[in-house]
């Protein structure tokens, strides 16, 4: 039976931590110079609606690295909805391809292309979900914490698909997650009520940066203003200001903090360059977890099919 990964919710809670084993399994053996071909002959469209480095560089290398190879699919070839229905594109591309990866705007797009696909459909990224990103975040975590439960992650910034995908982690993993975001940039209310009715977490939001990251075992960010939502970026910087996260931030966390953010950075806006070029920070682990952790993601979909 064919699965999706359209949210870190598609995996049960053991899914998850066997998904994260096998990212650091397969990031070992990538550093020996081993490359099981779990995915011999497999063939992966990679549609892209939005620009990207890490995204696309990590699903291509993933998939040479696996024994299969990838396609490089732009909105100019499928427009989604638009050109031809979203279902009749499911449907034809299934017939090619061993998985359908997209990165993309609306989330409801996603859904219905995985409805329709008879082969995996993995969410590269949508305006409200990243999953992928927050399984190379948890692998990263993992790496650096010694464990994956029952930390503090301060989240600082604009409610956006990041914020939103810790939430849906926070329904899998325990965790507390302190949410520090002004009041009009709030994060998805529907995802904030299902984890907070999950129970497995405990979830706050804070309006004071200080105290969203008091104690903290990860701090974490991201831009102010993501793709797809740059004109709002005046409202977003006199908004979020005070949510930067720079060295007096950073102290008011646990000694042994970690920082982390998703990139690109705009470095001087959410983040100072002191903290992202300084001892706590993680996030070059982070961006080359991602390859592991997706290619980890892509074996899970192949051997439950």
């Amino acid at each position: 039976m064919k699965r999706d990964f359209l949210a870190v919710t598609d995996f049960t809670a053991q899914e998850v931590r066997d998904t994260l084993d096998v990212a650091v399994e397969l990031k070992a053996k990538a550093r020996r110079g081993e490359f099981p071909p779990y995915l011999k002959n497999a063939v992966g469209a990679l549609v892209f609606h939005k620009q990207s480095l890490r995204t696309r560089a990590s699903f291509e290398v993933g998939f040479y690295q696996l024994g299969g190879s990838s396609v490089y699919i732009t909105g100019d070839e499928i427009d989604l909805g638009k050109r031809e229905s979203i279902a009749d594109v499911a449907r034809v591309m299934s017939r090619y391809f061993s998985f359908i990866c997209i990165r993309t705007y609306k989330h409801e797009d996603v859904a219905q292309l995985a409805q329709h696909a008879t082969v995996p459909v993995v969410n590269m990224l949508t305006d409200l979900l990243h999953p992928c990103q927050l399984m190379a975040d948890m692998q990263t975590v993992l790496e650096h914490k010694g464990t994956i439960d029952n930390l503090k992650i301060a989240y600082l910034g604009d409610g956006n698909n990041m914020t939103n995908s810790w939430m849906k982690m926070a329904q899998r993993i325990p965790m507390h997650l302190s949410i520090g975001t002004a009041p009009n940039t709030l994060p998805d209310a529907d995802i904030l009520a299902q984890t907070r009715a999950a129970g497995l977490s405990e979830v706050t939001v804070h309006h004071d940066p200080v105290a969203a990251v008091k104690d903290a075992d990860v701090v974490y960010t991201d831009v102010w203003a993501s793709m797809g939502a740059k004109d709002q970026l005046d409202q977003k910087v006199a908004a979020l200001q005070s949510f930067q996260v720079n060295a007096a931030l950073m102290a008011h966390a646990h000694k042994d903090a970690i920082f982390m953010h998703c990139l690109p950075a705009e470095r001087g806006r959410e983040v100072t360059d002191e903290v992202m070029e300084g001892p706590q920070s993680v996030v070059f682990d982070e961006a080359e977890n991602r390859l592991h952790a997706q290619k980890a993601i892509l074996v899970k979909l192949h051997q439950s099919r």
